[in-house]
């Protein structure tokens, strides 16, 4: 007989592969070292703290967060945060955000309407081309175009 499984087919009762993940540890680990006081994190704490089974997870974690700059030891098992935290940078860097997001909007508008424009030029080039009664006038004699303030005293072709 088999245990009762849950939708995604585990068994009820088991941890998830996605519980277990690495990345969740990672981002559980970072949000806990972030939110000590300092910034200074006791790594058999964080063990605790997080239920980690496998403490070398957490020297996994740590050894990469060190190598790019991140985190530094203070002691054999205390570490310091040494990334961003919420303060005023990141007020500031969130308000250029904002800002950036708008100006985006502010394009992505004017784009949408020069899209529109163009697509009902070609349609009246389109309906101008294929007009018989236009077709008789649609070309520009040399003497027009000469004629035409923005060619005055230029030599055209």
């Amino acid at each position: 007989m088999s245990a009762p499984s849950s939708p995604t087919g585990a068994a009820i009762g088991t941890v998830s592969r996605h519980e277990k993940s690495l990345g969740l540890l990672t981002t559980k680990f970072v949000s806990l070292l972030q939110s000590s006081e300092g910034g200074i994190l006791d790594l058999k704490q964080a063990v605790d703290q997080l239920e980690v089974k496998q403490k070398r997870r957490i020297y996994d974690i740590t050894n990469v967060l060190e190598g790019i700059g991140l985190i530094e030891k203070e002691s054999k098992n205390s570490i310091r945060w040494k990334g961003a935290t919420p303060g005023p940078e990141s007020n500031e860097v969130c308000n250029q955000l904002q800002q950036l997001k708008k100006k985006l909007a502010n394009l992505e508008e004017q784009e949408r309407q020069l899209d529109e424009q163009y697509d009902k030029m070609q349609v009246c080039l389109r309906n101008t081309l294929e007009s018989i009664s236009d077709k008789q006038l649609a070309f520009v004699t040399h003497d027009e175009m000469c004629n035409l303030p923005s060619f005055a005293g230029k030599h055209t072709l």
